[in-house]
């Protein structure tokens, strides 16, 4: 419906404003958690320099598991040429796992995914990724290698988890030991996500970000 203008009067649609185009992306990233993936991707926005942010969006909103896909697609249903929809979350103990990620990708969705869990891909900044089959074991061991390395404590609810692990540890190795760990896995016929342990996909999400940051960067 056409908006009135403060006559009273419908708008022209020529004279609506211009839907205002994010240059490098809007990132519509939907989890299932409360705190850790929410406050690691708004700390990486939050981490880019000031005239990026203005070109890029990264947008964290939580929900259900299982309403994941849903509120992705329900929100990605505006604007939807320039939105890039992500869910991100953790194998854990999500019995639909492999189903979530096959029906979002099915859908145009991209998963970033953790196996175990989320901890797994920031232990990479860190220079590994160990062979850790239970989340809070995951969970448990990257507690001692972040007090190590930062001198703190690791908390889910750490708002600046990502300024930390960041400063702390090695994004580009990070992405080199994800990559590495995912292409073992494929090379070892392990191709359900389920079975792939340890391995994470928000590796790509993230290096996606930081290359298009860079490419910018390199024009001027």
């Amino acid at each position: 419906m056409a908006r009135k203008n403060r006559n009273g009067n419908r708008k022209p649609r020529e004279q609506r404003s211009p839907i205002k185009i994010p240059e490098l992306g809007y990132y519509l990233v939907v989890t299932d958690t409360e705190a850790t993936e929410r406050y690691y991707f708004q700390g990486l926005y939050k981490e880019l320099p000031k005239e990026i942010q203005s070109k890029l969006v990264i947008k964290v909103v939580e929900t259900k598991t299982r309403a994941m896909i849903d509120k992705c697609l329900a929100m990605a249903a505006y604007d939807a040429q320039y939105r890039i929809p992500w869910i991100v979350f953790d194998r854990d103990k999500v019995k639909d796992f492999d189903e979530i990620i096959r029906k979002a990708e099915s859908l145009g969705i991209r998963a970033g995914w953790s196996n175990p869990c989320f901890e797994i891909w920031m232990y990479s900044y860190y220079g590994t990724m160990p062979s850790i089959l239970e989340s809070w074991i995951c969970c448990s061991e990257f507690e001692k290698i972040f007090q190590r390395k930062t001198g703190q404590k690791y908390s889910k609810s750490d708002t600046t988890v990502y300024k930390k692990i960041f400063q702390t540890g090695d994004e580009e190795g990070a992405f080199q030991i994800a990559r590495q760990k995912y292409k073992q896995c494929i090379r070892e016929g392990k191709t359900i996500p389920s079975q792939m342990c340890p391995c994470t996909t928000v590796y790509q999400l993230v290096e996606e970000i930081r290359n298009k940051v860079n490419l910018l960067n390199n024009r001027f």
